[in-house]
């Protein structure tokens, strides 16, 4: 009964909620639209719509670490400042979407940008470009998830298993980019274990961390130094706040992980007593 009653109460404040609230309740994101990313910076500037990018497709294919690590996307949206000019010379998008690259299951990767004049390429402009816009897309929401293991929370995926099951197999290497690393060598009798983080509110199952899930998708580069600046256990302090403000886990979780919402998939560990 105590471990419920935390658990509503840590969903309270994860939702910000108060129990005397008397403003709006904050609607949930919607499935489709959660991690969504709007790219503004020069777009309607220069007479576009704002680029729809949909981590939800992208996650499927690719590592976050390929991205973020090796192509160079700043974690925090707007902060790459993407132009025209670096697609076209092979940056950011155009790393992928130079209309040459081809991968598992697709045979050649559409050109995000051109030298072309835009009256030429209106449609190609769109396919990106596409905030309030009717624009088909080659993969919609629904029919692309209609098969991957369901969660209550975020997007309604549960990307772990879903890789654990082989129904996606994110990719991360790119030819020309990426840097050919040695696997990271563990020690058969010493192999990666998860890392239990107590809990600071009395009776709040304790934290189970596991590096092993995270590398699937993060390596270590996206998280040390950057995020977490020591690789000691013990050595970083933060609280569920700091979490909550988008700092430490809240880089990722509650803008395209799984968010903070969802307790139970870290407060793993059962109380004991």
């Amino acid at each position: 009964m105590k471990k419920a009653v935390l658990i509503i109460l840590c969903i309270i404040v994860c939702s910000g909620i108060t129990l005397a609230q008397t403003g709006t309740k904050k609607k949930r994101t919607p499935a489709n639209i959660y991690g969504m990313v709007l790219l503004n910076n020069h777009s309607e500037k220069a007479g576009l719509a704002p680029v729809v990018f949909n981590h939800w497709l992208h996650r499927a294919k690719f590592t976050c670490r390929l991205c973020h690590v090796d192509i160079g996307f700043a974690m925090k949206a707007g902060g790459t400042d993407i132009k025209a000019a670096d697609n076209m010379s092979g940056y950011y998008c155009g790393a992928c979407h130079n209309g040459k690259r081809s991968f598992p299951g697709i045979a050649k990767m559409f050109e995000a940008c051109s030298k072309k004049p835009v009256a030429e390429n209106e449609k190609r402009c769109d396919r990106c470009h596409s905030l309030g816009t009717n624009v088909k897309r080659e993969y919609e929401f629904a029919e692309f998830t209609g098969k991957l293991p369901k969660e209550r929370f975020g997007n309604g995926i549960n990307w772990e298993l879903a890789e654990e099951m082989g129904l996606v197999k994110p990719l991360d290497f790119l030819e020309g980019v990426s840097i050919k690393r040695q696997a990271f060598a563990m020690k058969k009798d010493k192999p990666i274990k998860d890392m239990p983080i107590e809990a600071k509110i009395e009776g709040m199952p304790t934290i189970i961390f596991s590096h092993k899930k995270h590398a699937v998708w993060n390596g270590c580069e996206l998280c040390h130094p950057e995020i977490f600046i020591s690789v000691k256990k013990g050595d970083m302090k933060y609280s569920m706040m700091e979490i909550f403000e988008g700092k430490y886990c809240g880089v990722c979780h509650g803008k395209v992980a799984f968010p903070t919402l969802d307790c139970q998939r870290c407060h793993t560990k059962q109380v004991e007593g």
